[in-house]
C-alpha cells in the first residue's frame, strides 16, 4: 500500500530553492512562463452539503461552537496580464495556516510563519531560508483576469498535502491558458488524511467540489475540464473521473499503482484520454519487500483509456511535490543528482502541458509532442520513456456506452451489439429492471418507439421468463397500433404469471368485438 509517511512528508516542506528559478523569466526546474501572466486568488468557502466537524471535539471532548461544514479553501491560478508585483514563496506558505480554519488572527498566522521559517532555518540555515521564502514567484496576488473562456484544470494534492504542493506546475499550466483550482487534502473529519475509502471518497468529493465552483467563474470554459494530482490525489482523481463525465482528461503523478486502494476506481468507466507519470521502476525485489500485488493493476485494466504512460527514471515518489523537492537534502539525490530530477520535473510538466492541450484544445503541435518518443521531443538520453496503450476499441461495456452503439448502428441490432458488449467483458449485464426502466424511458422521455419496442425485445430475449418484459412489450406493441403482437405478448406475460391483472385487462380490451356502427 501507498505509504503514509511519503504524503507526510511534504506536509511542512512548502518552501522553495534556489539555482535556476532565481533567473529572470524562468521558474522552479527551469520552467519558462507561456503568454499570460498569472493571477492568484484565495477563496475561503465551505461544501454545506458536507459536514466536517462533530458536536464535540475528538481532542477535548467539548461542544464545538464553530462551522461545522466541511472547509474548503480554494487556490486559483489563472491567466492574467503581465503586470503587479509577483508573490514571494511565503505567500503561498502563508495560505496553509487558514487551510482548516479560516477565522485565525493575524498573530496565529504571524506565529505559523514563524514555526516555518525556523524549521526551514534548522535544516537549511538561517540566511538560506530567508531567500528561499523571498524568492519571487510568476503569480500576481488578485491581478485582473484576463478577458476570454479558458479549459479548467483541477489539481489533486497528495494525502495531508497542502493545495500549493505543485504551485510551480500551477502557475506554468495559467501562464499557458489554464484555469487551475486546488484545495488542501484534508481528511473527512481531520486534518490528517484517514488512509481508507471513505477518505479516497471525500477527496473525490472535494474534486467535484471544485468542479462546482468553476462553474461560477467566468473565465473558466467547464466544457474543458481536466483533472491531475499526485499520490493519493492521483487516485482520487481517478476515482472522480470514473464517477464524473464532466471530466475530459485525467493527469496522474505517481499514484494509483496499487491493487487495494484501486478497488473503487470503475475500469469500464475510466473511458477518457489518460497521461500516467510515474518514478523510476522498482524492481521485483523492492517490489516484493513492499507487498505489492502485480497481478491486478488499474493502468492495466483500463482498457478503454487512451493512457499515455511516461517514466521518468530519476525521479522518486516525493520528487513530483517541489514543495518536498525544493529543500530536498543531498543525500535525497543517489543515482540521480539534483539537476537531474529538476530537469525530470520539468519534463513532467511539458508532458502535462502537452497533454492538456492536445486533449482539452485539440491542438496539432500538443498531438504531435505526445506521438514523438522522449528524445525527439529534446528529453535527455535514458532520462524517460514513454509508452502509449490506444483505449479498446468497440462500444464501452456500460449501458451508456451501448446506448451509444446502439444509437450510432441502430437499435434494430440491440441484441447483436449486446453480444458483442459481453465478449469484450463478460461482467457487462443489463438486467431486467434496467431494461424496462430503459424501455420506458424511450417512449416516455425520448420519444422514440420503435427504439423502445428494440429493448422490450432485446429484454425478452435475455430474461425470456420475465412476465414484466413480455407485458411491457405488449404495451408499446399497443402504441405502435399493432394488436396482433400485442395479444401475443399479452398472452405470454399471462402465461409466465396468470396473476397480472394488467395483461388480462388489456387482453380482454383488445380481444372485445367492435361496436356495430350505427345505423343510418
Amino acid at each position: 500500500m501507498i505509504r503514509s509517511w511519503h504524503f507526510r512528508t511534504v506536509l511542512f516542506f512548502l518552501l522553495c530553492s534556489l539555482g535556476d528559478a532565481a533567473r529572470a523569466g524562468s521558474g522552479f526546474a527551469d520552467l519558462k512562463p507561456g503568454p499570460y501572466g498569472v493571477g492568484f486568488r484565495v477563496v475561503q468557502q465551505y461544501d454545506y452539503a458536507r459536514s466536517y466537524r462533530d458536536k464535540n471535539d475528538p481532542v477535548t471532548g467539548k461542544a464545538y461552537l464553530g462551522e461545522r461544514a466541511r472547509p474548503v479553501q480554494t487556490l486559483v491560478w489563472y491567466p492574467a496580464p503581465k503586470a503587479g508585483t509577483p508573490l514571494r514563496y511565503a505567500d503561498y506558505m502563508r495560505t496553509e495556516a487558514t487551510d482548516e480554519i479560516f477565522g485565525r488572527s493575524a498573530a496565529q498566522i504571524a506565529a505559523f510563519m514563524a514555526e516555518r521559517q525556523q524549521w526551514t532555518a534548522s535544516r537549511v540555515g538561517p540566511k538560506q531560508a530567508q531567500a528561499l521564502l523571498d524568492q519571487r514567484m510568476w503569480a500576481v496576488a488578485n491581478a485582473p483576469a484576463t478577458t476570454g473562456k479558458f479549459p479548467v484544470v483541477i489539481y489533486a494534492a497528495g494525502g495531508g498535502g497542502a493545495a500549493h504542493e505543485a504551485a510551480d506546475l500551477c502557475e506554468y499550466l495559467a501562464s499557458h491558458g489554464y484555469v487551475v483550482l486546488a484545495s488542501r487534502s484534508l481528511g473527512t473529519h481531520t486534518k490528517s488524511m484517514n488512509f481508507d475509502p471513505e477518505g479516497l471518497a471525500t477527496q473525490a468529493c472535494d474534486i467535484r467540489f471544485l468542479l462546482s465552483y468553476a462553474h461560477t467563474l467566468p473565465q473558466a470554459d467547464v466544457e474543458q475540464v481536466a483533472v491531475a494530482g499526485w499520490s493519493w490525489g492521483g487516485l482520487a482523481n481517478a476515482l472522480a473521473a470514473s464517477q464524473d463525465s464532466r471530466i475530459d482528461a485525467l493527469v496522474s503523478f505517481d499514484g494509483t499503482q496499487y491493487k487495494d486502494l484501486t478497488k473503487a476506481v470503475s475500469r469500464t468507466r475510466l473511458a477518457l484520454p489518460w497521461l500516467y507519470v510515474q518514478r523510476r521502476p522498482e524492481s521485483v525485489r523492492e517490489l516484493s519487500a513492499d507487498g505489492m500485488e502485480t497481478s491486478s493493476i488499474l493502468l492495466n485494466e483500463a482498457k478503454y483509456a487512451d493512457l499515455y504512460h511516461v517514466v521518468m527514471n530519476p525521479m522518486e515518489h516525493v520528487d513530483f511535490s517541489t514543495a518536498a523537492l525544493r529543500v530536498a537534502q543531498l543525500e535525497h539525490f543517489t543515482e540521480y543528482s539534483r539537476p537531474e530530477v529538476e530537469a525530470a520535473y520539468h519534463w513532467t510538466c511539458r508532458y502535462t502541458l502537452e497533454f492538456l492541450n492536445a486533449n482539452l484544445q485539440g491542438t496539432a503541435p500538443g498531438r504531435q509532442f505526445l506521438d514523438r518518443t522522449p528524445a525527439q521531443n529534446g528529453v535527455p538520453a535514458h532520462m524517460a520513456l514513454q509508452y502509449h496503450l490506444p483505449a479498446q476499441t468497440g462500444p464501452v461495456p456500460t449501458q451508456a456506452g451501448f446506448a451509444a452503439a446502439l444509437a450510432q448502428d441502430g437499435f434494430a441490432h440491440a441484441l447483436e451489439i449486446y453480444r458483442q458488449v459481453q465478449k469484450q467483458d463478460s461482467a457487462f449485464v443489463l438486467s431486467e429492471t434496467d431494461l424496462n426502466n430503459w424501455g420506458y424511458q424511450l417512449i416516455r422521455e425520448a420519444h422514440d418507439l420503435p427504439a423502445a419496442l428494440a429493448i422490450f425485445r432485446l429484454g425478452t430475449e435475455l430474461y425470456p421468463s420475465s412476465f414484466n418484459l413480455f407485458d411491457s412489450l405488449g404495451e408499446a406493441d399497443e402504441l405502435n397500433h399493432n394488436t396482433a403482437a400485442a395479444l401475443t405478448h399479452y398472452r405470454r406475460s399471462l402465461e409466465l404469471n396468470p396473476q397480472n391483472r394488467n395483461a388480462q385487462q388489456r387482453l380482454q380490451v383488445l380481444s372485445a368485438p367492435a361496436p356495430a356502427m350505427p345505423a343510418n
